[in-house]
């Protein structure tokens, strides 16, 4: 009897510690699982747009005298006088496919602007820059805002100043880190020089960039103190 007991034992240890070998006995310790915790990033762009901006450049094109282009006649017109010049593509350089020809235009300095920094970002990541928008009309603008809250108005102190042809939205989807730091500190430069008015759009996942005229005279004295330097 004694040893038939012993026999017992023994077997329930084995089956016990076979067991416990088990994933299914396990899983006590595998199937524990941790909640969660994701981090809220704060939307905190180097390039904030404000309300001072929009009227800083409203301000600069009552100083240029410029009109706010009000129709498709008067864009046409600014067009054919040469107030306004194409920006062309180039292998640094590309529109959205969504821009009309008639809108592929802005003022002089802007386009100056324009082919220098995608040629400058061109030469450093070897694939161009995208615009996304240049000049608009106020009735443009006016159709944008019923489907966009977020569009600046076509009258005001706060305008659009793509109303003006001085402005360019650049695209950011599909930039990488480096390649979205060095946007924002190529246009903080000039930002704190005085030459552009910069803003990294959220919604509409753009850098939006007023560029001043003074832009035409501060390129001007670059391109000769380079001149002066190989010399």
């Amino acid at each position: 009897m004694g040893a038939r007991k012993r026999i017992l034992t023994s077997s329930i240890i084995i089956v016990f510690v076979l067991f416990a070998a088990l994933p299914v006995f396990a899983a006590g310790k595998t199937t524990r699982y941790r909640r969660a915790h994701y981090r809220h990033v704060k939307w905190n762009p180097v390039l904030k747009g404000s309300y001072d901006s929009m009227t800083r450049q409203n301000e600069e094109i009552d100083r240029l005298q410029l009109p706010r282009i009000a129709d498709q006649q008067q864009l046409a017109e600014l067009e054919r006088t040469g107030e306004l010049v194409p920006i062309e593509e180039t292998s640094s350089l590309r529109w959205s496919s969504s821009i009309q020809a008639d809108k592929r235009f802005a003022r002089p300095w802007t386009n100056q602007f324009m082919q220098d920094m995608s040629e400058a970002y061109y030469k450093q990541f070897r694939t161009p820059m995208q615009i996304n928008s240049a000049v608009r009309t106020m009735e443009q603008q006016q159709k944008l805002r019923r489907h966009n809250r977020n569009a600046a108005p076509e009258v005001g102190e706060i305008a659009s100043s793509h109303l003006a042809g001085i402005t360019v939205d650049l695209a950011k989807r599909g930039l990488t880190k480096a390649q979205h730091q060095w946007v924002e500190d190529y246009l903080k430069n000039l930002r704190d020089q005085g030459l552009v008015e910069a803003a990294e759009e959220r919604r509409t996942a753009c850098f939006h960039v007023m560029v001043s005229n003074r832009y035409t005279e501060w390129r001007e004295a670059n391109q000769l103190a380079d001149k002066i330097s190989r010399e």
